[in-house]
């Protein structure tokens, strides 16, 4: 039976975040707010919590799952070959609504689907996530739908679609929207806007005039 808590209320809140993330040492899966949607986690170094989270959405392999820390200090254990323009873009919009697709470290240990060697990793701009992801450390976080499904809002609409195999549910009420991160690729010389979501070319521009857009 799946356990829900609302982080709106001080008590609930910490023994939610605490029950939330002994769930995730379990290999178990949670919901979470986060500054875009509500997102549907679980350990990113357990391949088969990974699995057990692609299947509650109905997903492939073939499209990986994101990942989110709570630090950008993270990133050093996590990614190589990073510019200098990344560590900028991370300076000027984290934490927040853009996703860095980068090469990761050889040497970990995870499955997160067919990533040909890069990460989608992200900071969100939401302290209940933060204070979660603090406590985990990196976590995979797809958004809590079923897929083919709108991205959910509030968590009855998460839990409506997720039920079950999600072991905790933080509730943090509304999230701010639905307009997704956007997505830019640090894996070569120059940046490369895949997606643009909440921040457009021209504002990442501003921070890193070179900057291009994908076709």
């Amino acid at each position: 039976m799946a356990r829900r808590y609302d982080t709106n209320d001080a008590t609930d809140r910490a023994t939610g975040l605490r029950e939330a993330a002994s769930a995730v040492r379990r290999g178990e899966l949670v919901v979470l707010p986060t500054d875009t949607v509500y997102g549907v986690g679980a350990d990113a170094f357990s391949s088969e919590a990974v699995h057990d989270l692609l299947e509650a959405k109905g997903r492939g392999r073939n499209m990986p799952t994101p990942v989110l820390i709570g630090s950008p200090n993270t990133l050093h254990g996590l990614v190589t070959d990073f510019s200098e323009m990344a560590w900028e873009l991370v300076d000027a919009f984290w934490p927040g609504a853009l996703t860095l697709v980068a090469k990761h470290q050889p040497s970990l240990q995870w499955d997160l689907g067919d990533t040909r060697g890069t990460v989608a990793i992200r900071m969100p701009l939401h302290p209940v996530a933060i204070e979660l992801l603090t406590e985990t450390g990196p976590m995979a976080v797809s958004s809590a739908n079923l897929t083919g499904h709108p991205a959910p809002e509030d968590c009855d609409a998460a839990q409506e679609m997720l039920g079950d195999s999600v072991s905790v549910y933080l509730d943090g009420g509304p999230t701010p929207g639905i307009v997704p991160s956007s997505i830019v690729d640090v894996t070569g010389k120059v940046p490369v806007l895949l997606r643009a979501g909440a921040l457009d070319a021209d504002e990442l521009r501003k921070v890193v005039p070179d900057l291009e857009v994908a076709n």
